[in-house]
């Protein structure tokens, strides 16, 4: 998953580089990257940090 989302921001990481204007370059690169895979990350990682979670009670009792 995470090639995936460094590829992602790569190809986004372009596009930024190539807007007109420096507003509208980092306007694209935090609306199309990093807000998007900020987003699927926490969602994917949702369930490691549930066991996680669940070990540690686990290991408390």
């Amino acid at each position: 998953m995470y090639i995936v989302a460094i590829a992602w921001l790569y190809v986004v990481l372009l596009m930024a580089l190539t807007e007109t204007s420096i507003i509208a370059g980092v306007a694209t690169l935090a609306f199309y990257g990093l807000l998007p895979v900020a987003i699927l990350m926490w969602l994917g990682g949702s369930r490691a940090r549930r066991r996680k979670r669940a070990a540690a009670e686990k290991e408390e009792s």
